[in-house]
């Protein structure tokens, strides 16, 4: 993945990489082979989840662009020119991936995952008024004041319908690219599963019905 970030057309980059607690010897390979290739590692002591590695990213990264890059490629940084453009054009504060809305190669999986996920957008943009196609994407790019103008709450998988909520209420200019995607599979080790689902809609619904009881920092 640090490979594939490298040799992208950007020019100027700042690599922070969370490493949620890994058990697999993950933690080895970066203190022996890429503490200085990268220009950060955050070690969380207990696995916390994605939403808590998103805001430790978020906290250390000190660029004016921030881009959410999953390590297991999922999404591929080829990418990186279509999710910048709206942002470097000054058309965006935020934009999504979508993995539905592309011409762009698709690993095929999980018909029930997708069903999933366009009851999970249909749902969140009921109450955002917005027109997404994937809410659950986690390929992500945002304006750093945009993003940083908001505390996440969510440690899991939430974080993904609670960040959208948030800022469509703050009333950011929110924009979707298609994108391609390289699905894995359960034993290829995803970790998304059907509690994450019942958590995201619990999300959607705290985060747009109550959007006050939430903690938010200025705009």
């Amino acid at each position: 993945m640090i490979d594939a970030v490298r040799q992208t057309a950007v020019e100027r980059i700042e690599i922070i990489v969370v490493d949620d607690c890994s058990q697999d010897g993950t933690q080895l390979v970066l203190k022996e082979k890429l503490s200085e290739r990268v220009d950060r590692i955050i070690y969380h002591p207990v696995n916390r989840g994605k939403g808590a590695a998103l805001r430790s990213g978020f906290d250390a990264a000190t660029g004016d662009i921030i881009l959410v890059q999953d390590a297991d490629l999922e999404y591929s940084p080829e990418d990186y020119p279509v999710l910048l453009e709206p942002l470097v054009s000054g058309k965006a504060d935020a934009v999504f991936g979508s993995r539905f809305m592309s011409g762009r190669p698709h690993r095929v999986l999980f018909f029930w995952h997708m069903v999933g996920n366009r009851f999970l957008t249909l749902l969140s943009n009921m109450l955002t008024n917005l027109n997404l196609t994937d809410v659950e994407t986690g390929y992500k790019a945002f304006k750093a004041s945009a993003i940083k103008s908001i505390q996440i709450e969510e440690d899991r998988f939430g974080v993904e319908p609670e960040i959208v909520a948030k800022l469509a209420h703050k009333g950011y200019r929110i924009y979707e690219v298609g994108i391609s995607y390289s699905g894995r599979t359960y034993q290829e080790g995803k970790k998304i599963d059907w509690k994450d689902g019942f958590r995201a809609i619990y999300a959607i619904l705290k985060y747009n019905l109550h959007p006050r009881r939430t903690r938010s920092i200025g705009n």
